[in-house]
């Protein structure tokens, strides 16, 4: 039985509290600001409970999934419970579960460049690394390099 459906049994008329989307996603740490987090929920891709949001104004309320794309990942957030301000960060996490596949999270540490990927050089291609250049000034200025000839 959903919500409204239980109200409608017990008589009571009484709202589910609800909490805007923009400021529930401040109050999270998920967004930096409440102005940042209205401005990507503005610019769509934020979806609660499957339907697409485009007002950061829409009411959020326990239960409801939000999905969004964050960089590179998807995030799919539980909401758990409203909250009434912007705590430290470990009562921030209480205010979500993350339902994202973990192969999907961020990992703490950059991945090394592989071929194919955007970044990625072969060595000895494009500009010397530190150890190439101290190399080439090694042989240049002394080790190997006796100077120019003496008249």
């Amino acid at each position: 039985m959903t919500e409204l459906n239980e109200q409608a049994v017990k008589g009571t008329s009484e709202p589910t509290p609800k909490v805007r989307l923009d400021k529930w996603l401040w109050y999270t740490r998920l967004f930096k600001s409440r102005t940042l987090a209205g401005a990507k929920v503005s610019g769509g891709g934020f979806r609660v409970n499957r339907e697409l949001v485009k007002k950061a104004r829409h009411g959020l309320q326990t239960g409801d999934v939000v999905t969004f794309s964050k960089g590179p990942y998807i995030r799919v957030i539980e909401v758990v419970a409203l909250g009434t301000r912007r705590g430290p960060a470990s009562e921030a996490q209480l205010l979500y579960k993350d339902l994202s596949p973990p192969e999907t999270q961020p990992s703490g540490k950059n991945p090394k460049p592989t071929p194919g990927m955007f970044g990625y050089r072969e060595p000895g291609a494009g500009r010397p690394t530190k150890k190439q250049r101290r190399e080439v000034e090694q042989l240049r200025d002394g080790a190997y390099f006796d100077g120019p000839p003496e008249t």
